[in-house]
């Protein structure tokens, strides 16, 4: 007697049972489906994401000081000097410049020396304080040395350049020059700059009490060569550092220095 293979409900066996070829393509079709389907759609949560995380990076604010600043002026390179307080006598110098709508590191931070006295913003002549605000560097780098190559005009200075900082006279916290060995007609405190040969061996001009010109206000405000104390007013940096920073301020740059405690840089 012949023994059925058919199993307890009367279907084929497992050994009996065939593999139809229209159920194999359906089942690998819905594999394969399942697939690539997938894949569409993690390849899809990719591009979403890597979208997200640009449009999140564009959206986030410009990160660092000079972004925080209350106003650039135009300018597209920019000296920050923060000190931490408006008694202190070295401060943060930082070089800027500024890319799209967002300013980014190029230097710095770097100490500097400013004031004896501190900083402030009601600067008067010989107080010792370095006036705070937003300036322009002047348009003329001046030394006792040779152009070290800078990219504005540069004077080097010879006997009889002097800076007028005499309240009392008409060229009061300019550039003069008078006949060398002959007295200035200006008094003061006025500086015979080619004798300082160390500081003065390089400097860049802050533009402040320029336009218009306060007598009393204070005068001779410069980016110098530090002599490792603190200044009568001016910011000053060590000579090779001084010399990087003259080197890259470019005339058409608008190029902007602004003074200031932490605490209230940011609102200049």
């Amino acid at each position: 007697m012949r023994r059925s293979s058919s199993g307890p409900t009367g279907q084929p066996g497992r050994h009996d049972q065939g593999r139809s070829p229209d159920v194999t393509r359906s089942t690998r079709a819905t594999n394969g489906g399942g697939l690539e389907a997938g894949t569409a759609t993690i390849g899809a949560v990719s591009v979403l994401a890597i979208a997200a995380a640009w449009a999140a990076a564009l959206a986030a604010p410009c990160p660092g000081l000079a972004n925080e600043l209350a106003s650039t002026r135009g300018a597209s390179q920019l000296v920050t000097v923060e000190a931490p307080g408006s008694g202190a006598t070295t401060a943060s110098l930082v070089l800027w410049a500024r890319t799209g709508s967002c300013w980014r590191r190029v230097a710095g931070p770097w100490t500097a020396r400013v004031g004896r006295r501190g900083l402030s913003g009601r600067k008067h002549e010989g107080d010792g304080t370095t006036p705070t605000g937003a300036y322009a560097l002047g348009p003329t780098v001046y030394g006792t040395a040779g152009d070290p190559g800078v990219r504005t005009a540069y004077h080097r200075l010879v006997c009889g350049d002097w800076w007028d900082e005499d309240p009392g006279s008409a060229g009061y916290n300019t550039f003069r020059h008078v006949a060398c060995g002959v007295a200035p007609p200006f008094a003061g405190t006025s500086e015979a700059l080619w004798r300082a040969t160390v500081a003065y061996r390089y400097f860049a001009v802050v533009e402040y009490n320029t336009r218009p010109v306060r007598r009393g206000r204070g005068s001779a405000i410069f980016l110098h060569v530090s002599i490792g104390a603190p200044t009568n007013g001016c910011v000053s940096l060590p000579q090779g550092r001084l010399v990087r920073l003259l080197l890259w301020l470019r005339p058409q740059a608008s190029p902007l220095i602004v003074i200031g405690t932490a605490g209230e840089i940011r609102d200049f």
